[in-house]
């Protein structure tokens, strides 16, 4: 039977973890901050001294203007980050105990489990140092905003799994289709601001700025994105192909076009289509951005859309 109470805690504790990851996402924004009003001193600086010596007038890029510091908010962000992630597991742990069952049964629970699966994948590229701290509070915002809003409008009490889901195969297909889910969530904000970085070199190269900025360079992201969708095709694969076993186990087909399942494919497809496009055709830059940002996208009509206002087989989720 499921403990009330115990859910009750779960819930509470996931309320705790989006606040710290609120704070934590605060604390990088005053990194971003101080990093940018820094850059905005130090190129000031470097024009005048230019000017001093007679020199011509130069728009001076970002990258060159640096002047690196250890940064307090920063580093208090990061513990916010791992404070809140482990907030989360537990959040997610006690869910578990509560119904008695894996703690990915309803859609809830699901976007619980796939927002921890976007921070751990933040954290761990920062300890790789694949990607910068700073960059956190990019990856806070969306995380923040999709716990909010499965918190308010997605909220179920912990209980017993309905019928329909109640098989070891949840386990296995729902499992991948998390751990892929918060990958790709990583992905497209990471494309998204290669988009925004990329167009900020177009005008910085043309003179048409000279305001630094704070995302890391248009290099790094891209190869980031690349790196997270590349690790979770596969997983996402392995997850239709779980689906469509579980499938013929309950229902007698394979495949059947449920909207479930086509947005699902569709999602597949954008992706494979990224992935083949960077392998055959050389695609980098912005034309993989926008493919990437309409997987995403794709992505989020499959969960949202589908789930909560397509009829087909797949509504009871």
């Amino acid at each position: 039977m499921p403990d009330k109470g115990l859910g009750q805690l779960g819930d509470g504790m996931l309320f705790a973890a989006v606040v710290v990851y609120a704070l934590a996402m605060l604390a990088f924004a005053g990194e971003q901050a101080t990093r940018r009003a820094r850059r905005t001193v130090t190129a000031v600086r470097e024009a005048r001294v230019v000017a001093a010596v007679g020199g011509p007038s130069v728009t001076l890029p970002a990258e060159t203007v640096t002047e690196e510091r250890p940064s307090r908010a920063g580093r208090f962000g990061l513990v916010l980050a791992l404070v809140g992630w482990g907030i989360h597991v537990a959040s997610i742990t006690i869910r578990g105990f509560a119904a008695d069952r894996v703690p990915w049964g309803n859609m809830y629970e699901f976007s619980s489990c796939v927002a921890w699966v976007g921070v751990s994948a933040y954290l761990l590229l920062v300890a790789r140092r694949r990607v910068e701290r700073a960059l956190g509070v990019f990856i806070m915002l969306p995380v923040v905003l999709y716990l909010g809003l499965a918190a308010t409008q997605l909220y179920t009490e912990a209980g017993p799994l309905v019928p329909a889901l109640n098989s070891y195969w949840i386990k296995i297909h729902v499992a991948a289709a998390i751990l892929a889910s918060g990958s790709f969530l990583l992905s497209g904000v990471v494309a998204v601001l290669y988009l925004f970085r990329s167009r900020y070199d177009a005008r910085l190269a043309a003179r048409k700025t000279t305001s630094p900025t704070v995302l890391p360079s248009a290099a790094v992201l891209d190869r980031v994105s690349y790196s997270v969708i590349a690790f979770a095709f596969p997983i996402w694969t392995f997850s239709i192909i779980a689906g469509a076993i579980w499938a013929e186990a309950a229902w007698g087909r394979y495949w059947g076009w449920d909207p479930k399942e086509t947005w699902s494919f569709i999602t597949w497809v954008l992706y494979a289509g990224y992935l083949h496009a960077r392998a055959t055709a050389g695609w980098k830059g912005r034309k993989a951005a926008w493919v990437a940002v309409a997987a995403a996208v794709a992505l989020i009509v499959d969960y949202y859309v589908v789930n909560i206002f397509v009829v087909g087989l797949h509504s009871y989720a």
